[in-house]
């Protein structure tokens, strides 16, 4: 069954020409049919309203059937709408026709056998454009669930270890224990000093198994109740809480320093050693509850100084004056 409300838009500077498109659509049932005497006008309609079929003389003054075209599958990009585009030409050439569809023009009806072609073309049109809005529809809804999920999602795909989010909300729950249950909290930021030296010597495939390899063995290597986390390409953190202060030192962290620094990791390619750097930043609930974006600061400049050294270094973040 066709779909007699299908919106059309015929456009032609003759008007003569649009007037007898225009009867015979609606004698064939349509009521959804514009008129338009010329591009500029389409273009304004088809702006206050999109059209499922345009059709639109090909030679007119001003703009012409192929810069129409052009004009609205500009439109179709910006509003996620498809519109079938028809011409209307008496130019019969392989030429000419191929420099249409390459303009993007979807269909042809010939002046001189328009009344037998139209409607059955527009039948045509119709099972298209419903296709395409429909297929744009969907995958547009497929985008936004997939924007969605990434927002909340507290995975790193790769790695199969918690992400940046999930990082910066367990530190967070870390501080306000720490300054209800006293003790001190621990970020501990580890980062492959050497990882864009191996990215350049190493597929994207090795670098994968590398970032999984290094996720496993410190995986092994933290206390069990730490909370291990991928938050950045190369960089991994580790956060802990210590109900006695004193404890909350390089010390505790030790194991996991030399464990990742003195054994390489096994991959397709071999057998690959990382450099890491590692730093402690540490908040203890006495001298105040610091932010988490304090913390993180703090961490990463830190991690610069152990990157230059090449030791386990220990800092503390600056706590922002109230």
């Amino acid at each position: 069954m066709p779909n007699l409300d299908l919106p059309i838009l015929v456009v032609d500077d003759a008007k003569f020409s649009s007037m007898v498109v225009g009867r015979t659509l609606r004698n064939a049932g349509y009521r959804d049919v514009r008129i338009a005497n010329n591009a500029p006008a389409a273009l304004e309609f088809i702006d206050q309203r999109p059209v499922s079929v345009l059709i639109a003389d090909w030679l007119m003054p001003e703009m012409d059937g192929l810069e129409l075209t052009d004009q609205v599958r500009q439109q179709d990009e910006q509003n996620n709408h498809y519109t079938y585009v028809i011409l209307l030409t008496a130019r019969e050439s392989v030429e000419a026709l191929s420099e249409a569809f390459d303009r993007g023009v979807d269909d042809f009806i010939y002046k001189s056998d328009m009344t037998k072609q139209l409607i059955p073309r527009i039948f045509a049109a119709d099972r298209m454009a419903d296709r395409q809005n429909t297929l744009l529809k969907a995958n547009s809804l497929l985008v936004e669930n997939n924007r969605e999920l990434e927002n909340s999602s507290i995975i790193d795909l790769e790695t199969g270890l918690c992400n940046n989010r999930y990082a910066r909300d367990k530190l967070s729950k870390c501080l306000r224990q720490a300054e209800s249950r006293g003790g001190a909290s621990a970020y501990v930021l580890c980062g492959i000093r050497n990882w864009q030296e191996l990215k350049r010597k190493h597929a994207p495939s090795v670098m994968s198994e590398l970032a999984v390899g290094i996720a496993r063995r410190l995986s092994h290597l933290i206390r069990p109740m730490d909370s291990l986390c991928r938050v950045g390409d190369n960089q991994y953190a580790i956060i802990a809480h210590f109900p006695n202060s004193d404890h909350c030192s390089t010390t505790a962290f030790r194991r996991v320093f030399d464990g990742i620094n003195h054994k390489a990791l096994k991959t397709t390619a071999g057998y690959i050693s990382v450099e890491a750097g590692m730093v402690l930043c540490r908040a203890d609930a006495q001298n105040g509850t610091p932010a988490v974006q304090e913390m993180e600061r703090a961490a990463v400049q830190g991690l610069v100084d152990a990157y230059e050294t090449r030791r386990f270094t220990e800092t503390a973040p600056e706590m922002e004056k109230a």
